[in-house]
């Protein structure tokens, strides 16, 4: 089969943060990111999302280089939705470009 992805996935453990409205309530989930590409990013995680459910979602990119280079720690911030859930993880797809900040050093 043809892989039909148009952008680079990198295999990539970075700690998330994700904001879904599950069962009519707000919900925060830390997560950690398997792999992750300019369009989406499959997300380790047992819990069981429906398909379509939109979220925030925050990735924050510990790196020394980095820091060396900014004095801070990015986090990257992006809405999307879910378009696979399995029992080891999720698929999540990003709306649009994501917004790179700048956190003070942690």
């Amino acid at each position: 089969m043809k892989d039909r992805r148009q952008f680079e996935r990198f295999s990539l453990t970075l700690p998330a943060r994700m904001e879904a409205v599950v069962s009519n309530r707000k919900q925060i989930f830390k997560l950690k990111t398997k792999d992750i590409s300019a369009a989406g990013a499959f997300v380790n995680t047992t819990e069981i999302f429906s398909n379509g459910t939109q979220f925030k979602m925050d990735f924050t990119i510990p790196s020394n280089k980095i820091k060396e280079l900014t004095g801070v720690f990015s986090l990257i911030e992006c809405e999307g939705s879910i378009v696979r859930s399995t029992p080891k993880g999720m698929a999540i797809c990003f709306n649009k470009e994501c917004q790179i900040l700048s956190l003070i050093d942690l």
